[in-house]
């Protein structure tokens, strides 16, 4: 969003991978989110996902997005509707032979990840970086079937992405030096501050919320507080935005328990051993602000989610 006129493509200057295209595999919360912040700082996007009611409903998240930050006064309507037109959904991978830069923002699962991974190689040009936004499994894991690892980074974005200023960079264990220095000056691009954590299970940021989530649901679960007690003394005792149960609610219950899991299975440490309240949750679907109730109730007054 620089104004400075474009440029000829020159790959030593991170400046010029501004007119690169990007591709975002998942439409859903954070795929739109990262679609929106790429397409704000100049990048055309597609925005992909398996079918077009999916694709298109992350395209309307990513126009409701960008519709905060005007509001917010973060962005002007000018660029608003210039990042919206530079957004477009796709169906299937073989648009990805276009994007030079190709995230993934699949759910954490490390089997769908990895055959995700497998379709786009078959897709993306040679020279492309491949990016996983991952919140906690290992991103060597993730790329031991490809047929070039060396391309593949872990570029973790936070929700909302438009908000949020930090970018987590992950290199796999054979990720290759040239594709950490691209990805993290894209990364810088999109006006991200960027912390590079080494490729363990749930990095810096996700490995410290999870415990402090889980700890919370413990406290719940064992009566010591209400909930709205520990989310008040969370945000007014250690000035967090926001209280445990709150931010679970809007990352997701079932995905808060999957990073748990991935955790428990990389450290076998009892601190990440889900609570059996956030197993309850899921089970009877109340899964956040996505379902409509989780530990709150998102739901207007008589209303359905």
């Amino acid at each position: 969003m620089s104004g400075e006129p474009d440029r000829p493509s020159n790959e030593s200057d991170p400046r010029a991978s501004v007119r690169r295209r990007v591709f975002v595999a998942g439409a859903g919360i954070m795929g739109s989110g990262i679609a929106a912040q790429c397409a704000l700082a100049g990048y055309p996007v597609t925005l992909e996902d398996v079918n077009e009611e999916l694709a298109r409903r992350g395209l309307a998240n990513a126009t409701r997005a960008l519709d905060h930050a005007v509001e917010r006064k973060k962005i002007g309507p000018g660029d608003r509707a210039a990042a919206i037109e530079r957004i477009e959904v796709g169906i299937g991978l073989r648009r990805a032979e276009s994007a030079q830069i190709l995230i993934e923002a699949a759910p954490e699962s490390l089997e769908l990840k990895r055959q995700l991974f497998r379709a786009i190689e078959e897709f993306a040009p040679a020279t492309a970086i491949l990016a996983s936004n991952t919140s906690s499994l290992p991103i060597t894991s993730i790329g031991q079937e490809l047929k070039d690892p060396g391309r593949l980074v872990g570029l973790h974005f936070f929700n909302p992405v438009l908000q949020m200023p930090l970018v987590e960079l992950i290199p796999g264990h054979v990720t290759r030096s040239d594709v950490v220095e691209a990805a993290r000056a894209f990364a810088v691009s999109l006006g991200k501050t960027v912390v590079t954590s080494r490729d363990t299970p749930g990095f810096v940021t996700t490995r410290a919320l999870a415990v402090l989530v889980n700890e919370a649901a413990w406290m719940l679960y064992e009566g010591t507080a209400t909930k709205e007690d520990i989310d008040t003394a969370y945000k007014l005792g250690f000035h967090h935005p926001m209280g445990p149960f709150e931010l679970v609610d809007l990352v997701g219950i079932d995905t808060t328990v999957a990073i748990l899991d991935v955790l428990w299975d990389g450290f076998r440490d009892s601190r990440y051993r889900a609570c059996p309240l956030l197993r309850t949750m899921v089970a009877a679907k109340k899964l956040g602000r996505k379902t409509g109730e989780g530990f709150y109730s998102y739901r207007p007054p008589g209303g359905t989610a």
